[in-house]
C-alpha cells in the first residue's frame, strides 16, 4: 500500500502535496487580487517593475548657467490671492517647512516676508516616489512649484497668505540647501516674550550674527531693512525738496576729523591716514564753496571700545549742513521738520513692515508732534531735578539721565521725539559757536527718540581766527586741524548742521533693544565678520 506521507509516490502527488499547492495558489491569487484592488494609476506595473507616472514632473534641475531662455512666467508669492483661484501658476521660493502624511505632503513656500501652504497628493499625475522626493528636499532650498491656486477651506493661520493654497503638480529643486542648518528659520522667527505654546526655543544674538545670511531671511529682518531703506529715501526726499545737494565725502583722511583719539589709523603708502569719524570737514568745505545746503549718506568709523546696545564701530551716517541768514534756529527748524516728515512717511508707507516687526518684537507705536517739541537744556535739567536727580545745569547728560528725561518728556508731552537746545559750551566740540549772550551756553542742539540721542548738531564757527582760539582752549594741536582751519580763510557764510546714525534711528523708531538688529553686518569692538 502506498504511503500517504510519500509526496513522490509513483501514482503522483500525495493528497498532502496537492493540498499544500492549492493553499499556495489561493494565497497568490488573494495577493494578486489585493494588489489589483489597491493599485493606483501611478503604480502601474510594466515588465515586473513599478513605473513612475510622475517622471519629468519633479527632480533636481541642472545648474542654471543661463543655458537657455524659457518663456515660463513665474508668479510672485505676494501676488497670490483669491483673484487667481483655479488658475495654474509657477512659483519660485524657498522651502520653509514640509511634512509627509500618508500619500500626501504639506509644505510651505517662503519668499521674503510672504509664505503660502502647498499640498501634493498621490493621484493620476503624482506618484508615491514624487511625494517621497518632496519630503526629502532640504529646508531653505530654492524650488520651483507649479500648481493650481485653490481657495482654502479654512484660513491658513500659519502662513501670511491665508485665503488660498497651492495644489502642486510639479516640483523642481533649483538650488539645494545643506541638510544641516546652523539655525532654524522657524526658531529665529519666534516672538519675543512668553510663548503661549510653551515653546522656549530661542536663537541667541551671536548665533544669528555668525550666520547672518540665514538670519536675514526671516520676515522680520526683511521688514527691518526695507524700513531702514525707507529712512534713507525719506531723508533724501525731504532735503532735496528744500534745495539740498547730495555730496560724496572721502572716507580716507589725513587727520582725525573730530580732532580726537577715537579714530582708526592706517598706512597710506608712505604716509599715515585715518578712516573718517565724520564728514564734518567736507560738509563745511562745501558750504565755504557756496553750495549752500548739502547732505551726504555714507559709512562713519569710530574707534570707541563701547560694547553697548547702541554703539557700533562702523555705522551709516546721515549728515547735513546748511548756510543760514540770521540765526542757527533756521537750520534746527529745517532738521526738526525733516524728522517729522520721515516719521510720517514711515507711519503711512511702511505700516506692513512695522506690523511684521511688532509681531516678533512688540513695541508701542512711535509718537511725535508737528511741529516738534523743543526744550532748552536747562529746562530738561529742571525736569530731572523735579524727578529727584541731583545735577548741575551745565553738567552733561549721563545715559541713565538721558533715558529718564525721555520718559519724563513722554509723560508730560506725549511725544517720543523732541529737541534739546542750548547745550553747555563745556560739553560740546571746539568748533561749536558759543552763545553770544552767555558764554556758559552754546548754539547747539541734540535730538532724541524714545529717550536716546539720534542727532548732535550746532552752529559751527566759520571764522578761522576764532576757530584757532577755541581749538587752543580745548588744547587741540593746530597742526592736526590745519586743513580744517584753512577752509575758512577765504570767507564762509554762517552755517549749522548735524549728524544722524541711520541704524540708531531705525532701532528707536521700531522700539528694538539692540542696534545690531538694524545693522545688516554689524561692526563692533568684538565683531568684524562676516
Amino acid at each position: 500500500m502506498a504511503n500517504e506521507n510519500n509526496e513522490n509516490s509513483e501514482d503522483g502527488p500525495s493528497k498532502k502535496a496537492l493540498k499544500k499547492a492549492q493553499k499556495a495558489a489561493e494565497k497568490a491569487a488573494k495577493k494578486a487580487e489585493y494588489k489589483a484592488q489597491n493599485v493606483t494609476q501611478s503604480d502601474t506595473i510594466q515588465d515586473g517593475a513599478e513605473v513612475d507616472c510622475s517622471l519629468g514632473l519633479y527632480g533636481n534641475l541642472t545648474m542654471n548657467r543661463s543655458q537657455e531662455k524659457l518663456p515660463v512666467k513665474h508668479t510672485e508669492l505676494k501676488d497670490l490671492d483669491t483673484n487667481l483661484a483655479n488658475q495654474n501658476v509657477t512659483l519660485r521660493a524657498r522651502l520653509h517647512t514640509s511634512r509627509g502624511k500618508g500619500k500626501q505632503a504639506f509644505f510651505v513656500l517662503r519668499s521674503r516676508e510672504h509664505t503660502v501652504q502647498c499640498l501634493i497628493a498621490v493621484g493620476e499625475m503624482v506618484s508615491k516616489q514624487m511625494i517621497k522626493f518632496v519630503c526629502n528636499i532640504a529646508k531653505e532650498s530654492i524650488i520651483d512649484v507649479e500648481g493650481k491656486v485653490v481657495m482654502a477651506g479654512n484660513k491658513v493661520e500659519s502662513c501670511s497668505i491665508q485665503d488660498v493654497e497651492i495644489y502642486a503638480t510639479k516640483v523642481f529643486v533649483v538650488s539645494a540647501s545643506a541638510q544641516r542648518l546652523p539655525l532654524q528659520i522657524e526658531d529665529a522667527m519666534r516672538p519675543e516674550g512668553d510663548d503661549p505654546d510653551g515653546i522656549q526655543i530661542k536663537v541667541n544674538q551671536d548665533t544669528r550674527l555668525d550666520n547672518r545670511v540665514l538670519d536675514l531671511r526671516t520676515p522680520t529682518n526683511q521688514a527691518i531693512f526695507r524700513l531702514e531703506a525707507g529712512v534713507c529715501h525719506l531723508f533724501r526726499e525731504a532735503l532735496k525738496m528744500r534745495g539740498f545737494t547730495e555730496i560724496m565725502c572721502p572716507k580716507l583722511i589725513s587727520s582725525a576729523s573730530e580732532g580726537g583719539a577715537n579714530v582708526f589709523g592706517m598706512k597710506y603708502f608712505d604716509k599715515e591716514a585715518f578712516l573718517a569719524q565724520s564728514p564734518q570737514l567736507y560738509k563745511q568745505m562745501a558750504i565755504a564753496a557756496d553750495f549752500g545746503k548739502v547732505f551726504t549718506i555714507g559709512p562713519v568709523f569710530r574707534a570707541e571700545n563701547s560694547n553697548t546696545h547702541r554703539h557700533l564701530t562702523e555705522f551709516v551716517g546721515l549728515d547735513l549742513e546748511m548756510a543760514f541768514t540770521h540765526h542757527y534756529h533756521e537750520v534746527m527748524t529745517v532738521i526738526g521738520s525733516m524728522f517729522t516728515e520721515i516719521f510720517r512717511g514711515l507711519r503711512d508707507n511702511y505700516a506692513d513692515e512695522i506690523a511684521t516687526v511688532n509681531n516678533q518684537f512688540p513695541a508701542e507705536p512711535f509718537k511725535f508732534l508737528d511741529p516738534p517739541l523743543c526744550l532748552e537744556y536747562k529746562e530738561g535739567v529742571a525736569m530731572l531735578k523735579e524727578a529727584g536727580i541731583e545735577m548741575d545745569e551745565t553738567e552733561d547728560l549721563s545715559t541713565p539721565n538721558e533715558k529718564l528725561l525721555g520718559r519724563l518728556v513722554k509723560a508730560k508731552y506725549d511725544t517720543d521725539f523732541y529737541i534739546l537746545d542750548k547745550f553747555p559750551l563745556s560739553v560740546r566740540p571746539f568748533y561749536t559757536m558759543p552763545d553770544p549772550s552767555n558764554p556758559k551756553w552754546s548754539n547747539s542742539y541734540d535730538m532724541f527718540m524714545r529717550g536716546e540721542e539720534i542727532l548732535s548738531g550746532a552752529q559751527r564757527i566759520h571764522d578761522a581766527d576764532f576757530l584757532v582760539e577755541r581749538a587752543k582752549i580745548h588744547e587741540i594741536p593746530i597742526d592736526t586741524i590745519q586743513s580744517y582751519v584753512d577752509s575758512f580763510k577765504y570767507g564762509c557764510p554762517p552755517h549749522a548742521g548735524g549728524g544722524i546714525g541711520l541704524e540708531r534711528v531705525t532701532m528707536l523708531y521700531l522700539g528694538l533693544d539692540n542696534i545690531r538688529k538694524t545693522s545688516m553686518f554689524p561692526r563692533d569692538p568684538k565683531r568684524i565678520t562676516p
